[in-house]
């Protein structure tokens, strides 16, 4: 459904294009997702798993500027892991003040067996394009989330 709002022909495209986005990413993520959901283990906390799987033990801060959290609400998500025995934290043993989170044997094993056929449902579910149709996607959505934000202050 195309946006309804009364502008400019930019606007009008802008709205549009943005509207679409959001949505084909909702509906990605539900196709994709639900087995892991099902499994008791929500997205934030499987994409946590999924980086500390195949990256290694990361910061906080780094856990949420990679999944574009907020420190606090990554917070969270690592406390509730932590109770449940999927992550642990531990001090660097190089500077005190820094913690990391690692992945524990108990979230290994989890994440091992969710996650072949989490990549054969995103494969199945981007499978609607052709290849070099995902790799045009790909590019676009990389140059859009790279683009720089102009601000002028007007809009504070």
């Amino acid at each position: 459904m195309p946006s309804r709002h009364q502008g400019t022909e930019e606007e009008s495209l802008a709205l549009d294009l943005t509207i679409k986005l959001a949505r084909a990413a909702q509906a990605l993520m539900n196709r994709v997702m639900g087995q892991i959901v099902a499994a008791g283990v929500s997205p934030s906390q499987f994409g946590v798993l999924d980086a500390l799987y195949h990256v290694g033990p990361m910061t906080l801060g780094d856990i949420a500027k990679k999944h574009l959290k907020s420190p606090n609400n990554m917070t969270s998500v690592v406390d509730t892991m932590e109770r449940s025995g999927l992550v642990e934290r531990r001090r660097c043993e190089q500077d005190r003040r820094v913690i990391y989170v690692d992945i524990t044997d108990k979230g290994r094993e989890i994440f091992s067996k969710l996650w072949p056929s989490h990549v054969e449902r995103i494969v199945d579910a981007v499978s609607t394009l052709s290849p070099q149709e995902q790799v045009d996607l790909a590019a676009l959505c990389k140059k859009l989330g790279q683009a720089p934000i102009e601000c002028d202050g007007s809009h504070d």
